[in-house]
């Protein structure tokens, strides 16, 4: 067997979602910062991204985790999250995933009952702490880049549902956010597929509309997802929600999606500094999210989100390619893929 390039990752999930952590740092991705490598891939190179995200070595709900030593003397590691339409500035279930691999393989040292484990991460420096016991990481909790509103309620016309509003902010990525009672949907397993359709009507529905930048880190300037929220009882600190990332929901409650939901909230009057709520997915996995302070992001008022989640390590996988394959850098068909985000 003739093999041009060999990679083997460890496969962990985060409330469900799960995100392939590669620890070698071998990966040829220039740059010093995260940022930097954030910006190459998006913009230079996205060959590894593809080798790894596509099939027949990825799948649509690949989360590739390039795990990286960091120029920064505060931060344990690096990371940046490829995904099958590019590659990502911030992930809480992503961040949850890589600290359990660090963690559970010996790459960081794990103390009990709890380790401290900062990542830099092309959003910011993001600091955690894991609850360990007899070895294992049982539990993550993560403090969040400033979170903060882009714009509220903005119209948008959407075939097949018609005139809707969408609130737009940044939780570590940029998110359109909307109340599924808009579409007449509820947030449960058996309307996934209609959670996505929905969600890719109105992703085309803002595409040129919506406009976004982040005002300090110029490689975040587009929306990574939409959110569908709802079928939840903020007064009894529950949150429901459904993120949709590459034609599929994700997994778990979506860290940064319900970063850029408190901040939605706060801006409203729903929360405040001190709320804490319980976020499920579709399928029912919890986070733990909170507000524990705030501050200014480019003049703007911001929310400092904290979220809290479960990483489980499930298996090894190895990812290879013969110098012979015909798709070396993989391939999607619209049968799995949502072909209208793909770069």
């Amino acid at each position: 067997m003739r093999l041009a390039r060999t990679l083997t990752g460890v496969e962990v999930h985060a409330e469900g979602e799960q995100g392939t952590c590669y620890l070698g740092g071998v990966f040829e991705i220039p740059g010093a910062t995260m940022r930097d490598k954030l910006h190459h891939v998006n913009e230079v190179d996205d060959s590894l991204r593809r080798f790894l995200c596509h099939e027949p070595r990825g799948r649509p709900q690949t989360s590739a985790n390039l795990v990286f030593a960091s120029t920064d003397p505060e931060a344990d590691a690096g990371f940046i999250i490829l995904q099958a339409d590019r590659a990502h500035a911030m992930s809480g279930s992503n961040t949850i995933c890589v600290v359990t691999a660090l963690l559970e393989t010996g790459a960081v040292a794990m103390r009990e009952p709890e380790t401290t484990v900062v990542l830099e991460t092309a959003a910011g420096l993001v600091r955690t702490v894991a609850t360990c016991r007899d070895g294992r990481c049982e539990r993550v909790t993560l403090d969040g880049v400033p979170s903060f509103v882009e714009q509220l309620d903005v119209p948008l016309d959407v075939p097949g549902f018609g005139a809707i509003t969408v609130d737009v902010a940044y939780g570590g990525c940029y998110y359109l956010l909307v109340d599924a009672a808009q579409l007449g949907l509820s947030l449960d397993r058996a309307n996934a597929r209609d959670v996505v359709d929905a969600a890719a009507a109105i992703r085309a529905a803002a595409d040129g509309i919506v406009r976004v930048q982040h005002p300090e880190v110029p490689e975040i300037d587009f929306i990574s997802y939409a959110m569908l929220i709802g079928d939840d009882d903020p007064a009894a600190g529950k949150l429901r929600g459904a993120t949709v990332c590459n034609g599929r929901v994700d997994r778990s409650p979506c860290g940064t999606g319900n970063s850029a939901r408190l901040a939605c909230m706060a801006a409203r009057g729903q929360a405040s500094t001190g709320s804490r709520f319980t976020a499920t997915s579709l399928i029912d996995s919890e986070f733990g999210v909170e507000i524990v302070g705030t501050t200014t992001v480019g003049g703007r008022p911001a929310v400092l989100p904290r979220i809290s989640g479960r990483g489980f390590v499930v298996g090894t996988r190895t990812s290879t390619v013969d110098p012979a394959d015909p798709y070396p850098l993989g391939y999607a068909l619209s049968d799995l893929w949502d072909m209208t985000t793909l770069r």
